[in-house]
């Protein structure tokens, strides 16, 4: 009988690194424009109860989604150029689980691995 799942193996697109040199997070390829971030110790707390830190969604165009959202009473953070090379802008949403609006560039970290949109 199968009881949960053993493990899933991914494929490293690449590692964050602070200016020590010391890894403290990672970026796996699970396909096509899909990845999975990790970090080495405490981020950002959880909302109580939730058992993950955020998600991530891509957008095609951060300016323009960021300021449709303002529009609608939807507040978002600014937004900025993160060190993956990717622009983000964060939302929050009624229940307070934290969302990441994400724009990829020619320069994001993550171009190797993407597909084109379908």
């Amino acid at each position: 009988m199968i009881t949960g799942i053993a493990h899933i193996c991914f494929t490293h697109a690449f590692d964050f690194v602070r200016d020590t040199g010391e890894r403290h997070g990672c970026y796996l390829h699970i396909g096509g424009r899909n990845f999975i971030e990790m970090f080495v110790g405490p981020v950002d707390p959880p909302v109580k109860g939730q058992a993950y830190r955020h998600f991530c969604l891509e957008v095609d165009d951060i300016q323009a989604t960021v300021a449709e959202l303002r529009a609608k009473g939807i507040e978002c953070s600014e937004i900025k150029l993160g060190k993956d090379q990717s622009y983000q802008s964060w939302v929050t949403d009624p229940d307070g689980n934290r969302i990441e609006l994400h724009d990829y560039t020619p320069q994001s970290w993550q171009g190797p691995a993407l597909v084109e949109r379908g």
